[in-house]
């Protein structure tokens, strides 16, 4: 323990204070007074080094998605804090909390030239000015005593309910190791509780809702902003009272039990033809924790300038306004549940003993909408049992991960090919969750993504990437065997860029390629390059599962590379839409999606 408190050891007990488990980040001369301040703290986070500051970002972004936690970045000057950008932004576009912490030159240094100099001053790169475009509060702590307001507004800033996202610090050298005098412990920030919308406003989406539910019925589009709030209970009872169908976008698979027989399937690019339908179709859409951005509302903002639609929150969805759209702006979960008490209240609700979310259908305004069908989802009808000896696509591969993945295990899946694939047949395991970076959609977030998730819960994580999204970042591979992390990583190896590469063939002559590459061993690589990582290469769907029996036996990382098609076609609708148009000749196999 230090006789003195430096402004570092203040950093570390306030996020002791807010109980801050774990800061992840990459260390340099401008920010290691952080971590000697956490290496000497009688308790406090553990600081967990990654291979580059990207996937610092993405390791807290999957760590609040996984849990809700408050997620701690850590990065040195320079290079350090470039790195960062995306990340960054991703967590600004994805609406997810992070306090920053970022290490600057000493401020005597300003204006002189420094190595890494990001003042602004004698036309260096302003940091301040760059990271406040990014994130959702920035500031440069001048002095020591400033840190202790600094540190809490930040905090808060993080954490508006109403817009939460990434705050940064920008802390020079020579104020970290500055000592503080007598201060007091500040206690956890004081957030502005956001007010319920009016009754006018509710009672307006009631009427909406109970004549839409006369004719077709509503539909329900959840979005990822109900797993942020931690609100999945309130839009099962607020389905069931509405006696409604639900679409989820496709960062939102996990808010809503995809067995119940309400679950339509995924809403926008990645939907099927059979969701569009039934979106397009219904006589009211409720939008819950989703702005309806175009992955998840593709084909659909046109169709809704004269519907009536019910967005449920904070934030102002991307549809014209129109007379018939009504916004309740308040916390989301609440709104949800005022909103579901007063829809019973006009409606007996169903008092069947045991009668659930997934029990069928309720006396709401929509069941006298469409009869409820099994869900005509991304993966219904179900595969046929792949030959246990016979070849491997994605589709296949996808379907026997998902069935051998444990309860509460979390999924998580870069963007791209293997991405729509992985939405489309992968299910949510039971208790778990399901992760997708659909903000900036950077390749290679799901490698720090799941290893975040991993130190949030514990439990077992499966991250879905592809080759190229390996190359950028997979050698994050390593923090997860330094940590021993129980991450199963399931690389889909088709050597391309397989989007791009798809998208050569649909919408360009098909004649030339820059996306196609020479074959790479990944699984015999990474068993080479990490002796104890059980690394292999999977080409049968009994190896595969062999493969995963292995790693879930143990506690430990593992990484398992799959052989496939690059000519396989992804379940994104348009690619398929496109090709039916024009009659593109190219091979189409089980990865497509009818309709």
């Amino acid at each position: 323990m230090r006789n003195q408190f430096r402004v570092v050891d203040f950093i570390v007990d306030f996020l002791r204070r807010q109980d801050v488990g774990h800061v992840f980040g990459v260390g340099g001369a401008n920010i290691e007074d952080l971590y000697d301040a956490m290496e000497h703290a009688e308790s406090g986070p553990l600081g967990v080094v990654a291979k580059h500051e990207f996937s610092a970002a993405t390791m807290a972004d999957g760590y609040h998605r996984a849990s809700q936690r408050l997620p701690v970045i850590a990065a040195t000057s320079g290079a350090g804090a470039m790195n960062l950008v995306p990340g960054i932004a991703e967590l600004r576009a994805s609406f997810v909390p992070a306090l920053v912490l970022i290490g600057q030159p000493p401020t005597s240094l300003d204006g002189r030239g420094s190595f890494q100099e990001t003042s602004g001053l004698a036309g260096s790169i302003d940091a301040e000015r760059l990271f406040g475009e990014i994130a959702v509060h920035c500031v440069r702590v001048g002095d020591p005593e400033s840190i202790t307001a600094a540190l809490p507004r930040a905090l808060a800033a993080a954490l508006d309910p109403a817009a939460p996202g990434p705050a940064v610090l920008l802390l020079p050298k020579d104020v970290q190791q500055a000592v503080l005098p007598a201060w007091d412990a500040p206690g956890p920030p004081e957030l502005t509780p956001s007010e319920l919308s009016s009754a006018a406003e509710r009672e307006r989406a009631v009427g909406l809702l109970l004549s839409a539910g006369e004719r077709q019925g509503v539909v329900v589009i959840a979005g990822e902003a109900v797993a942020r709030a931690d609100a999945r209970p309130q839009l099962a009872r607020l389905v069931r009272a509405l006696g409604a169908r639900v679409a989820v976008a496709p960062d939102a698979k996990d808010v809503f039990d995809d067995r119940d027989p309400r679950h339509l399937g995924i809403a926008g690019v990645i939907g099927t033809a059979d969701v569009q339908e039934a979106l397009e179709q219904a006589s009211a859409v409720v939008l819950a924790g989703t702005r309806l951005p175009q992955m998840a509302g593709a084909g659909l903002h046109d169709h809704l300038k004269g519907s009536p639609v019910v967005c449920i929150d904070p934030r102002p969805p991307f549809l014209e306004p129109h007379e018939d759209l009504v916004r309740l702006t308040g916390p989301l979960a609440d709104e949800m549940t005022v909103l579901t008490e007063e829809l019973m209240a006009r409606n007996a609700p169903d008092e069947t003993p045991g009668a659930g979310p997934a029990a069928g259908p309720a006396a709401g305004p929509g069941a006298a909408g469409p009869e409820l069908r099994p869900r005509s989802a991304e993966s219904a009808p179900p595969p046929p049992d792949p030959s246990p000896s016979g070849p491997l696509d994605m589709r296949t591969a996808a379907t026997v991960v998902g069935a051998a993945l444990p309860e509460g295990a979390t999924v998580v899946s870069d963007a791209g090919n293997t991405g729509a694939t992985v939405i489309h047949h992968v299910g949510v395991p039971v208790d778990g969750r399901f992760i997708v970076a659909m903000g900036m959609g950077g390749m290679g977030h799901s490698f720090g993504a799941g290893i975040g998730a991993a130190f949030a819960t514990g439990r077992r994580t499966c991250v879905f990437a592809g080759d190229g999204a390996f190359f950028m970042h997979g050698m994050e591979v390593h923090t997860a065997v330094e940590h021993r992390l129980p991450v199963t990583f399931v690389i889909f190896n088709n050597n391309s860029h397989g989007m791009c590469h798809t998208r050569e063939q649909l919408f360009f002559s098909g004649d030339y390629t820059y996306n196609l590459f020479r074959p790479a061993r990944i699984g015999e690589g990474a068993a080479a390059m990490f002796p104890g990582l059980d690394a292999v290469t999977a080409t049968t769907p009994d190896e595969l599962r062999t493969a995963l029996a292995r790693a879930e036996a143990t506690r430990s990382p593992s990484l398992i590379c799959v052989e496939v098609d690059p000519t396989e076609m992804p379940p994104f609708r348009p690619f398929q839409q496109h090709a039916m148009a024009v009659g593109k000749s190219r091979p189409i196999n089980q990865g497509v999606v009818p309709g």
